[in-house]
């Protein structure tokens, strides 16, 4: 009879849809602008994050997480579609993304496969079929039309104006609470914080009982910001928008102490929300079966360099916060492979039990590949004249770059003795045959990726 139970469950399972029986929730929470070590579990002594902190100890923490692409749109694109920009082609600029590349695209993919599937926050991609994409869904973000708070405050709940932050968690907890029983979710979440208002003179907003947070600190120097680090960089970078932005933000104490306070503000700010949505979980008795990543879209320069803004190679623009939460799983988990933005979507497919299309560039993190990556390639292509395009090749120990633009300077860091990547051996003879490999890995990867994209 035990057995014949056994059965018949099954069969109902299969018929009726328990939705909670193999299939996991999923929910990806991407912040902008969120660089590695802006999060108490990195180390950060200021920061106060506590429910990331959590998600960490409780997950699988990336020391060494990095985007392919230090911009939003084309890192953005790159997580949509588990490509590099060099095989997608977008960026700012370029209309809409593809067609072929949404079609084979993570929330195409889930949705096609049974995924209730919903998407709140900057989508950063232009696509003109966006609300084809998801189930439910809104794409919103900062308020250019405003040069002042409003850039922020514009939204409403229960017709009281708030913080985009605030806005974007109720929409993930209304969609938690009013998911259908009967399928598993996918929620992509894409908050606006950290990212600067870049129209407004104050550049950084938040609600206000985040006020007082931080107020009594003084937030210590940026790290290689003397005249010497600054005056380092090809003429092009330093007149370039990295500069400009360092003007709006950091050129005097006071602007520094404003700016890095409310970039920690946003974030903890982020970070209640996520303690409110892993609330509403568990009211509705889904906690034990949702996976959270938590994902930043690039790197920020906090001053170093007198610069601002990402765009460059530097690990600054590069390396991001990521966390896996599966509660399914024993935590307590760091990780110090490479992983990469375009192994995001690969992962969430993963977990859904939903095959990876062939063209996807990236690994699943759950996977005992991501062991075997030594090396990876990473780009910003944008032609546009404030910011000068770049690619590099980062393996363990070595990084090398060049702009695209002005391929006869390039810098070469040997990360084992200069994290920081403040002495460049480009021009070391010594260095030369390091510089000479890692020249030709480069050139061999782009080619790859450009055949890629030619199929």
């Amino acid at each position: 009879m035990r057995a014949l139970f056994l059965i018949f469950f099954c069969l109902a399972g299969s018929i009726y849809g328990f939705p909670q029986a193999k299939k996991p929730n999923i929910i990806f929470i991407l912040t902008d602008d969120h660089r590695w070590d802006a999060l108490g579990f990195a180390g950060n002594p200021i920061i106060q994050t506590p429910e990331m902190d959590r998600l960490a100890e409780e997950g699988k923490f990336f020391e060494n997480a990095f985007v392919t692409t230090p911009i939003c749109a084309a890192s953005r694109a790159s997580i949509l579609t588990g490509m590099y920009e060099r095989t997608h082609g977008y960026t700012f600029g370029q209309g809409d993304i593809k067609q072929p590349y949404i079609d084979q695209s993570y929330p195409m993919l889930l949705k096609s496969s049974g995924y209730f599937t919903g998407f709140f926050g900057k989508f950063g991609v232009n696509y003109a079929d966006f609300d084809q994409l998801f189930d439910v869904g809104e794409s919103y973000d900062r308020n250019g039309a405003f040069k002042d708070r409003r850039g922020y405050f514009f939204k409403t709940i229960d017709q009281d104006t708030v913080h985009l932050t605030r806005y974007t968690g109720q929409q993930a907890i209304d969609f938690i609470r009013e998911s259908p029983a009967e399928k598993p979710f996918m929620l992509s979440l894409s908050f606006s914080a950290p990212h600067a208002h870049d129209p407004a003179e104050k550049q950084y907003f938040w609600s206000p009982e985040f006020d007082t947070m931080y107020q009594d600190l003084v937030i210590p120097e940026p790290i290689m910001a003397e005249d010497s680090d600054f005056l380092a960089q090809p003429e092009y970078v330093r007149i370039g928008e990295n500069r400009t932005r360092w003007h709006w933000r950091y050129d005097t104490p006071e602007k520094y102490q404003h700016s890095v306070k409310g970039y920690y503000r946003m974030i903890s700010e982020v970070d209640a929300e996520i303690g409110k949505i892993r609330k509403a979980l568990e009211e509705k008795g889904l906690a034990e079966n949702t996976v959270i990543i938590l994902m930043g879209d690039n790197g920020y320069f906090l001053g170093e360099r007198q610069l601002a803004g990402k765009w460059l190679m530097y690990d600054n623009s590069l390396r991001v916060p990521l966390i896996v939460f599966d509660p399914r799983e024993k935590g307590g988990k760091r990780v110090d492979s490479f992983a990469l933005n375009i192994d995001v979507p690969y992962t969430i497919l993963d977990l859904a039990g939903i095959d990876q299309p062939q063209s996807w560039q990236g690994v699943s993190l759950n996977s005992p590949q991501l062991a075997n990556r030594k090396e990876f390639l990473t780009e910003h292509l944008w032609q546009t004249p404030i910011i000068p395009p770049s690619e590099a090749i980062r393996t363990e120990r070595w990084k090398y770059f060049r702009y695209i633009n002005d391929p006869t300077h390039e810098e070469l860091y040997d990360l084992s003795v200069d994290p920081l990547e403040k002495n460049n051996l480009a021009d070391d003879l010594e260095h030369q045959k390091v510089l000479l490999e890692l020249r030709g890995k480069l050139e061999k990867q782009i080619t790859v990726y450009l055949k890629d994209r030619r199929e």
